[in-house]
Parts: structure tokens; C-alpha cells; sequence
């Protein structure tokens, strides 16, 4: 299911011959979208001789399959941080995402990549979203987003009670900037390796990445390297390393995207509810004219028995406010929320500065994720960014999240024992689209059927030990426990796995 900016883009993984060619460097970056490549970029610049490792192409998890918004406004994110923490912190964050926001915006400007310049609106469906729409214009106002205005109505078919406009914010095609700085990257004499997946990192001095073509199966030791660097910065949606158990300090949310198009006229400024269910809105140029683009449907992930439903749900809600809507495109994308409402950028662990991370966006990556990019660039050159503070991987902020913390491992307590618990009573075989977890003899299976082909592999995530549950509208396997995903047949797509599901026994 390729998104309205993957869709027709080719990928072709890096050869084995010309993995081999790269063992040491400056700085390696594992993942290749847009934190990791702009991170590359700022220290390829500086003259850091950088290795970019992608376990599939650049684009292929948040990046590729964002909602493209560029803005500082970001839904009902700036009350809650207002809610946990004080106003320096809330106006440091902003500020990060400013920067954030503008440079991206100014590289596009200077490669001449389209962006179109739009006002963004939080806003309340109902009258029970109201006050929330209202605590966003308190922090805007705290913030110094002196810019932002209430409104009580807007131009749009759909239910609009009033919320917060931040004008000259921005939407844009993320798959060109991707193109841009890898060109731009490579240029100044950096690599980048596709279909390169990295399974450890270790040392304290200079780390040794240790990394396994995507493709081969697992267990081949012979297509095996080590890249050995002075920094590895993990710019992979959720660390792929536990050290620092940020998958006990992050809770993975999956959301979903429809592109339609549309007769007559469409909606042009961009647009977020603030209360449920999640409605986001925005336009897309393309060459047949522009198109709709819809998201919400968020769940946590492998906690939802049917996003199928919620997805239809989704799809009604466009159709009915946008009469003759054809849906021609439909996608997901995964994003973490931090307990403290805040991202984490930094070292993986307290003074460890050879292994960095940057996760904790919560579905604002095209300014969080530079925002990153700058703050961990210059920390490694030795720069100074002070809004740098409210991005602090590890921070005396972390302790507003205690609460909601234990909120999170509960359910991952509770989503572990339901997991074990559940394929104890009996279930049928699959449909066609679906997937079920059964007990077989003396083992678990997990068993789905898409396009026909029926197949078994084992349920048990490799992670922390969790039970996969099915996405039938994604047709994929999902972790409950920390947001590992799989494919019907067990291979890795993303989360803090480093390796697929096993074979049925």
C-alpha cells in the first residue's frame, strides 16, 4: 500500500559488493528519513565523513508516509505539554520546532522543491471540544505565537465549532526532500546503504554497527558486516537498542491517510480536530488536480481489533462532506508518544555520547524531526542550540511523565498476559485478509491469509517475548507490547525488533 508520495518511486537496495566497500567512518546514522538524512547532511557539511544504513529505502516508515504538514501549531500538542510542564520549557520547544520548520522550509526554497504556504487550524467538532481548542490558544499565547487567532467558523463542508488558525504554516511532497538531501549528502562525499539492517551497536569507544543485508535470510553469517564509527546516531522512528529503555518510555500510535479526488472545490488551508475522532485535513497538488488528503483512525498499536472499521469510518466521513470523493490512495504511518509529552534527542544513556538517539515525535516529524537534526548536529561539532533543553533525551522533565509511564507498562503488563491468555479459546481458520493466533499441537501459531496465500509463522515477537496481534486493515502483524510489525510472512517492517518472526514450528 503505497502512499500518494511512495507510490511509482522505485527503490533499489545497495549491492553487497559496495557494502563492503564502507567499514569505518565519522558518524553512521541508521535510518534514512528525514531526521536521519538531514542530521547527515548538517555533519557532511562540517566535514564528518557520514554512513546513512537503511533496512529497506529512504522514506519507507514516518517519512514517506507522513501527512506532509509542516507546523508549529500541531493539534491539541501544545496544551498538553503546557499541562506537564512550565512555560520556558513549552516556549523552548516551540521555538525548536520554529527552527525546525524554517530550515526545512528554506532548504525547499533554496532546491526548489514545492511547498505550499498554508494557514493550520486546530479545531473543535463539538461543543465538548471547546475547551480544548481554547487551552491551544493559551499555550499559542504563552508560547509567543502571538500569531495565533480564534475563529469561530471556517469555509469547509465538515463540522467546525470554533479553534485555534496559525497562519503561513506548511504542507509539502516529503519524498523530494528525501531526493534532495541524498543527492546533496553524497555530494559532500557521504554514503548511503539501502537494504542494510542494523541488528546491534556495540563498544564505548569508537561502536561497532553491526548490520545484516535485509534480504538475506538471518541466520547467513556471510552477509554480515561491522561499520566501526566514532558516533552512531539512531534516527529509527523507536531506538532499535534497549539501552535506555525508551520502549518503556514511549507508547506506539498507528494512524491512517486516504487520498480522493474530488470534483469541484476542495479544502485549502489545513485542518485538525482537537477532540475524537481525529479528523485531519489537508490538499495535494497533482497532475490530475488537487487531492484530498484525510487522516485519522488512530489506535495504539496491536490494540485495536478491528482498524478496518475505523478505516471505513474514516473514508464515510470524507464521502459524506465531499460529495463524488474516489478514493485513490491508502496508507499508515507509525508514531511514538513520549510519557512527558516531549521528545527525547540525545544520548541513550546519561553521558554516553557515541550512541545518540531521536525519537518521541508523536506525529509532528516534519519539525520535530529537524529540530533533532539541529540539536544533535551541533552537539556533536560542539555547537550549542538553548531550546535544546526541552529535547533532552535524558532531564529532570522526564518526572511530570512518571505517572503516565506507569499508565503505559501497565498495559504492555496487561497486553502480554492477554496475548498468552487469548489463543487458549478456540478460534476458525482465517479468512481471506485476515490473521488469527492459534494453539496448535504443543505451540502457538499465528496464521492469516492474503491474496490467497495461506501462511503460518510463530506469534512470538522477538523483542521483549509479546503476542502479535493482526491489523486487517494494514494486513500485518503488530506487537502490542512496544510496536513491532510484520509482514504475513513474519519479515520485519519496522519497530524496536531487529528480526522477523520465526517460522511455525
Amino acid at each position: 500500500m503505497p502512499s500518494l508520495w511512495t507510490d511509482g518511486r522505485l527503490q533499489t537496495p545497495t549491492s553487497a559488493g559496495a557494502a563492503d566497500d564502507v567499514r569505518s567512518a565519522d558518524v553512521v546514522v541508521v535510518g534514512a528519513g528525514l531526521t536521519g538524512l538531514t542530521t547527515a547532511l548538517l555533519l557532511s557539511r562540517a566535514g564528518k565523513k557520514v554512513v546513512v544504513l537503511e533496512a529497506r529505502y529512504p522514506g519507507a516508515c514516518a517519512t514517506g508516509n507522513t501527512t506532509g504538514k509542516v507546523s508549529v501549531l500541531q493539534g491539541s500538542k501544545l496544551a498538553r505539554v503546557a499541562g506537564k510542564h512550565s512555560t520556558d520549557v513549552l516556549r523552548a520547544y516551540v521555538t525548536g520546532n520554529t527552527e525546525g520548520r524554517d530550515w526545512l522550509l528554506r532548504y525547499c526554497d533554496e532546491h526548489g522543491i514545492s511547498v505550499q504556504r498554508e494557514d493550520d487550524h486546530a479545531y473543535a467538532q463539538s461543543i465538548k471540544g471547546l475547551s480544548t481548542a481554547r487551552d491551544i490558544l493559551d499555550a499559542c499565547r504563552a508560547a509567543g505565537l502571538d500569531e495565533a487567532t480564534w475563529v469561530d467558523d471556517a469555509d469547509v463542508p465538515f463540522e467546525f465549532r470554533g479553534g485555534v488558525r496559525l497562519p503561513d504554516q506548511a504542507q509539502l511532497d516529503p519524498m523530494p526532500v528525501l531526493t534532495s538531501l541524498i543527492t546533496e549528502l553524497e555530494r559532500h562525499g557521504g554514503t548511503v546503504l539501502q537494504g542494510m539492517r542494523v541488528t546491534s551497536v556495540s563498544g564505548t569507544g569508537p561502536v561497532d554497527v553491526h548490520v545484516r543485508l535485509s534480504a538475506a535470510p538471518e541466520d547467513t553469517r556471510d552477509a554480515q558486516i561491522v561499520i566501526t564509527a566514532d558516533r552512531c546516531v539512531l534516527a529509527t522512528g523507536t531506538p532499535i537498542l534497549d539501552r535506555g529503555m525508551f520502549f518503556a518510555r514511549l507508547e506506539a500510535q498507528r494512524s491512517y491517510c486516504l487520498a480522493f479526488d474530488v470534483p469541484g472545490e476542495i479544502t485549502r488551508s489545513m485542518y485538525i480536530a482537537v477532540d475524537s475522532p481525529t479528523r485531519s485535513v489537508r490538499y495535494a497538488p497533482s497532475e490530475g488536480g488537487d487531492k484530498l488528503i484525510v487522516g485519522g483512525a488512530g489506535h495504539g498499536v496491536g490494540r485495536s481489533s478491528t482498524p478496518s472499521q475505523s478505516v471505513s469510518e474514516l473514508a464515510d466521513w470524507a464521502k459524506q462532506n465531499y460529495p463524488g470523493a474516489v478514493q485513490t490512495h491508502f496508507w499508515s504511518a507509525q508514531d511514538y508518544h513520549s510519557v512527558a509529552e516531549l521528545p527525547y534527542v540525545g544520548p541513550i544513556l546519561p553521558k554516553m555520547e557515541n550512541i545518540l538517539v531521536a525519537t518521541g515525535f508523536d506525529k509532528w516529524g516534519m519539525t520535530n524531526g529537524v529540530a533533532a537534526a539541529l540539536a544533535l548536529s551541533a552537539r556533536i561539532l560542539g555547537g550549542r542550540m538553548d531550546w535544546a533543553q526541552a529535547f533532552q533525551s535524558w532531564s529532570s522533565h522526564e518526572l511530570t511523565g512518571v505517572a503516565t509511564a506507569v499508565e503505559f507498562n501497565a498495559k504492555v503488563g496487561l497486553q502480554m498476559a492477554l496475548g498468552w491468555a487469548k489463543p487458549l479459546i478456540p478460534s476458525r481458520a482465517p479468512e481471506e485478509g485476515h490473521g488469527t493466533v492459534r494453539i496448535a499441537p504443543w505451540h502457538l501459531e499465528a496464521e492469516s491469509v492474503v491474496d490467497g496465500a495461506r501462511r503460518d509463522v510463530s506469534p512470538i515477537c522477538p523483542h521483549l517475548g509479546g503476542i502479535v496481534e493482526w491489523n486487517d486493515a494494514d494486513q500485518a502483524w503488530e506487537c502490542p507490547l512496544h510496536g513491532s510489525r510484520f509482514g504475513p510472512d513474519g519479515a520485519l517492517l519496522e519497530g524496536p525488533a531487529t528480526r522477523g518472526l520465526s517460522p511455525a514450528n
